[in-house]
């Protein structure tokens, strides 16, 4: 394999055609249809109900991962700009009063400032565990406690507190208890932090500056200045997102989720930058066949038919192979990815005999994750890292 170096005068630059968001009437309803199946990762709930300013924020949290842990500066402002049009719509007035307040809350997404607790920093940032939040408040024993579920095969840790309501948006609570439940014990095992000892270190206050009027939605603020986003329902690509990222059931999810958005979605390659979130195929011992052939890294789409995989290797080195695409039927793309280098300080290193042709079929894309099926007939899920394009 021959190598020769080459300058990079500049970065590479291209025209986007500009994608235009999904116009939502005032409220989106999305429902699912109903399924007899009893396993654990299917994609069928009950209807959920956004707003659309409720759904401009749940369209910015899908991508994000990590709880926001891994979010771009531009995902975050996205998010920011979503949370404080709903703060400012108020929605349900006093929601600590509110009976939609009560139940399970799934955390989709949380700022994570320095002063963040020992268990969100632990726990919260790790997409394989789901992350709850249980409030009862109009019961005599008001409880709020912090849930992470590893698995349905081992169990969870639940961190519980005694609560009580301040004012109309304000719960104060004292954590007081917490324990790991493990399905594989007969017995609760003791999380080790002595809260009594804590003093005022095991004290807070939550406040709810939104909670959505279908009880789907809520927005809180905590006394160390974290925010923090809740769902009782989460939106279906949310529920695959979160299935993928516990590796169980993923192929099944995904032709559940391609089922149930038949004909919904768009039929053209959108432009942008495309994570690689999961395959169908392990990745092989060749990391340069990896990588040439889009099993690991970034997808870039070009406006003039191009194509781009870029993955970081290491040492501030970046792996790049382009290539062309062009539309062979409704939703498939003839790709030729032909040109490799590794890059890094400014030259480029060609590696002359890496390529590859392959079909790629369109199965299910929007403004913010595509499942396609490429090369070698390998199922992939990308989720967009650039942001929409603006008009």
């Amino acid at each position: 394999m021959a190598l020769r170096a080459h300058t990079v005068t500049s970065a590479p630059t291209f025209h986007s055609r500009q994608f235009q968001r999904p116009t939502f009437p005032p409220t989106t309803t999305l429902r699912f249809r109903n399924s007899s199946s009893t396993r654990t990762n299917s994609l069928t709930a009950e209807q959920v109900s956004f707003t659309e300013e409720e759904n401009s924020l749940v369209e910015a949290l899908i991508g994000i991962q990590g709880r926001g842990r891994s979010a771009s500066p531009q995902q975050l402002n996205e998010v920011e700009s979503a949370v404080k049009v709903l703060e400012a719509l108020q929605g349900v007035p006093e929601p600590t009063s509110s009976s939609l307040i009560e139940g399970r809350w799934q955390l989709m997404f949380t700022t994570r400032p320095g002063t963040a607790s020992p268990i969100q920093r632990t726990f919260v940032g790790v997409d394989f565990f789901s992350v709850f939040q249980e409030v009862y408040l109009q019961t005599k024993d008001q409880r709020v406690s912090n849930i992470v579920k590893f698995s349905d095969a081992i169990g969870e840790l639940k961190v519980e507190a005694e609560a009580s309501i301040k004012d109309g948006k304000r719960i104060l609570f004292r954590f007081d208890k917490a324990a790991f439940s493990f399905k594989f014990l007969p017995f609760k095992v003791p999380y080790p932090v002595p809260f009594r000892l804590l003093g005022d270190e095991a004290k807070g206050w939550l406040d709810t500056t939104y909670l959505s009027q279908s009880g789907n939605l809520r927005i809180s603020r905590g006394n160390k200045g974290t925010t923090f986003v809740l769902q009782k329902k989460a939106e279906p690509r949310q529920r695959l997102l979160s299935i993928i990222s516990t590796g169980t059931g993923v192929k099944e999810a995904i032709e559940e989720f391609i089922s149930l958005n038949q004909n919904i979605g768009e039929s053209e390659l959108q432009e942008g930058e495309w994570q690689m979130v999961w395959s169908s195929q392990e990745e092989t011992d060749s990391w340069l066949e990896n990588a040439a052939n889009g099993l690991m890294g970034t997808q870039i789409v070009k406006g003039n038919e191009q194509i781009k995989f870029v993955v970081d290797a290491f040492l501030g080195l970046k792996f790049s192979i382009s290539g062309t695409l062009v539309k062979s039927g409704s939703r498939t793309y003839d790709v030729a990815m032909d040109d490799a280098a590794i890059i890094g300080g400014g030259f480029g290193y060609p590696l002359e005999e890496l390529g590859s042709k392959f079909e790629l079929e369109l199965l299910y894309s929007d403004d913010k994750i595509r499942i396609s099926r490429g090369y070698n007939k390998i199922l992939f899920v990308h989720i967009r890292t650039d942001g929409l394009k603006q008009k």
